[in-house]
């Protein structure tokens, strides 16, 4: 495993607590500018992504009885693009207050009113198999324990429910692998200082990524947390993956 720690470990930080309160900081830091700094420096990549985000969780997301939640939210970009094909509300959470003020604002000139709730991922204020699936986009990284979130989302997804978690990864291919280097340790620090005004926030995005686990690591520590037919599916070369497994 790349990160020998039990989760995200932002620079200064000793333990769990500091480190979630240091990335629910650092989030409420950027969120005026997050979508911009994203589609800058994703090239506009992330849509794609979140199309085939979207489509793993087609059969939850079309049936009219489905309790589907975007965990780790942020502005509300996943669950607005879900909303567009489910039959039923797509519930949002976060732990971070400011990117649910502007989910809610994004939803609403939209026409629709997201039902949302702030909360921490490693302890939903939800009781156990209460969901049909659970998406996480870019926010899986950024927990404090990898494995006690697996653990908490396998508690309050329902028997066959399905958790997809679409996050960064480490590129297979050498060639790809040095010119991902240069982009996330040279020119994603540079753009997104310029454009959020953070430089804070765009050194810890390069250094999560590096300290994360690789695609194999992370399917088998979701088959450790009890999750069936864990797999994975590379994209854009490696720099993303789409994990997918269902609860027994």
């Amino acid at each position: 495993m790349n990160n020998t720690t039990p989760g995200t470990t932002p620079p200064g930080t000793l333990n769990e607590q500091q480190a979630s309160q240091w990335v629910q900081r650092m989030f409420a830091g950027i969120a005026p500018k997050y979508d911009l700094a994203n589609h800058i420096l994703s090239f506009n990549i992330d849509r794609g992504w979140r199309k085939r985000l979207m489509k793993r969780l087609a059969p939850a997301l079309q049936r009219p009885d489905a309790k589907i939640l975007d965990l780790c939210c942020g502005t509300g970009d996943v669950l607005l693009d879900f909303q567009t094909i489910s039959a039923s509300p797509v519930i949002g959470a976060d732990f971070c207050h400011p990117m649910l003020v502007a989910a809610r604002a994004k939803a609403r000139s939209k026409g629709f009113e997201a039902p949302l709730f702030e909360g921490d991922a490693l302890q939903l204020p939800l009781r156990d198999a209460t969901l049909d699936a659970i998406a996480i986009s870019f926010g899986f990284r950024n927990l404090a324990n990898y494995n006690g979130g697996l653990t908490e989302l396998y508690r309050v997804l329902k028997p066959g429910g399905t958790l997809a978690i679409l996050e960064f990864s480490h590129p297979p291919g050498s060639l790809m692998k040095v010119a991902y280097g240069f982009y996330s340790g040279v020119l994603l620090p540079a753009i997104g200082t310029l454009v959020s005004g953070s430089a804070e926030a765009y050194r810890y995005l390069p250094d999560s990524i590096r300290k994360f686990p690789a695609a194999d690591e992370l399917r088998e520590m979701m088959s450790a947390a009890g999750f069936r037919a864990a797999r994975y599916e590379l994209l854009t070369g490696g720099i993303a993956a789409i994990h997918s497994g269902a609860k027994d």
